[in-house]
């Protein structure tokens, strides 16, 4: 028997990264998975790797209609899950003097607003005893240049981490954080020019006490975690990041 048969858990923005590993994760020991992603052909993908105890849903995090719609496909597919990872963000590096309006308000929609509306409409389908993990990040309490619109996002759910744990109490539902530091989930490859997100690599490396990137599946280990083991903790938000917040 594997550790998580007969559970169900949603990950929003599971196509791809962290979210997509987590899956695997859960997948791999016997969970129904119910991933989201904005792109379709990058879900067709994911729901393959997966293999058929995924469904995949085209839902996009920061659109209402959408979360509602994903509320109403998680009630007919799975009725009540045991575990929500509610994870699809986006990244941005920009200098103060060139945030535009557009790019602060993407990144709080889909960042802050997106998170905070999904736990609203899926709380109430999660079983008393299950839990939810918000994705936060180590920036959300360093002062990192170029992130100062995406630490404010992940300062935001920190917040709200602490918030929804307190008001789901009574349903005996936990909420807590994974809060990842330095990744190797090419996410820096993919939003900066080649040289510098050579740079910014060599940089983090020299700045974490473990002298290394961590992997996704640490940071999946840290998630099934808090979804299922540490039934006596809510409100709390776990580094997985080498000690960088820490030391």
């Amino acid at each position: 028997m594997s550790r998580y048969d007969g559970k169900k858990v949603v990950i929003t923005g599971g196509s791809s990264g962290l979210g997509l590993v987590t899956a695997k994760l859960f997948v791999d020991e016997g969970a129904r998975v119910l991933i989201t992603g904005r792109t379709q052909a990058t879900l067709d993908s994911a729901g393959e790797h997966l293999g058929p105890s995924a469904v995949t849903v085209r839902s996009d995090a920061a659109s209402l209609s959408d979360i509602a719609a994903l509320a109403d496909r998680v009630s007919t597919e799975f009725g009540a899950v045991d575990a929500l990872f509610a994870n699809a963000g986006i990244s941005l590096f920009a200098p103060l003097e060139e945030m535009t309006e557009q790019m602060y308000d993407e990144v709080f929609s889909v960042n802050a607003k997106g998170p905070y509306f999904t736990v609203q409409r899926l709380a109430p389908l999660v079983k008393a005893g299950g839990g939810i993990v918000l994705t936060t990040s180590i920036v959300d309490e360093m002062g990192m240049a170029l992130t100062s619109a995406y630490s404010a996002t992940k300062a935001a759910l920190r917040s709200m981490t602490r918030t929804l744990a307190r008001e789901l109490v009574p349903q005996g539902v936990r909420v807590n954080a994974v809060s990842p530091g330095p990744i190797d989930t090419g996410i820096l490859e993919a939003s900066l020019p080649p040289d510098v997100a050579e740079q910014t690599r060599a940089q983090l490396t020299a700045d974490n006490p473990m002298l290394r990137y961590g992997e996704s599946m640490e940071v999946a280990r840290a998630v099934a975690f808090l979804a299922f083991d540490a039934t006596y903790t809510t409100g709390a938000e776990l580094p997985v990041d080498g000690g960088r917040s820490q030391l």
